[in-house]
């Protein structure tokens, strides 16, 4: 076990928040936390929240392997709301040789950090960056719907009384009913 020293660095993990896809689908705003190059990256989600790593379990519907020479899985994941886009790379040994393994479909469980990208013609795209992927059954994946679904009622509640959620209000200027709905649909959808 090592030893701390008041010279060793403290390197804490951002907590892996669970969103719905049709919720960070929608996630348009993100920022550096802090001037230096190693500050953490966040995506503003639309309920007012702050993410730099995201879990979701669905089916993944689709995988391809891409690249020559960088090799590198591209996955789509359904959840009840929509989907994920998710890129598997040698950035991340573990979930691409996880990935490598896996056949659609297949219920997953990934945690990974979300990107942002914007395309030439303005349009904006977010992606997931795996971190790891792992087969679940369903009765996991309902469960994810049931916690995915009290987070996301917590930060509607929450919505413009923390200064992410004023910041969410002012970069997206959103109705919380249609989270609320999303999150009344993907409970619809849980079968036993």
């Amino acid at each position: 076990m090592p030893v701390e020293t008041r010279f060793t660095p403290r390197y804490e993990r951002e907590p892996a928040r669970r969103v719905f896809a049709a919720e960070l689908r929608e996630a348009t705003h993100h920022f550096k936390d802090g001037e230096d190059e190693k500050s953490p990256t966040y995506v503003l989600l639309p309920t007012g929240e702050r993410c730099n790593r995201v879990l979701f379990i669905g089916s993944m519907t689709h995988k391809e392997k891409r690249g020559e020479q960088n090799i590198f899985y591209s996955v789509r994941v359904a959840d009840p709301t929509g989907t994920f886009f998710v890129n598997a790379s040698s950035f991340q040994q573990e979930a691409m040789t996880q990935v490598s393994k896996i056949e659609p479909p297949a219920f997953v469980a990934v945690v990974g950090k979300p990107n942002v990208y914007e395309a030439p013609d303005g349009r904006v795209f977010v992606s997931v960056r795996a971190e790891s992927v792992t087969v679940v059954d369903k009765e996991m994946r309902n469960s994810w719907v049931l916690d995915a679904a009290e987070q996301t009622l917590k930060r509607i509640e929450a919505y413009g009384q923390t200064p992410d959620s004023q910041r969410a209000q002012e970069h997206y200027n959103v109705d919380m009913t249609v989270y609320r709905r999303m999150v009344y649909d993907a409970l619809t959808q849980i079968t036993i």
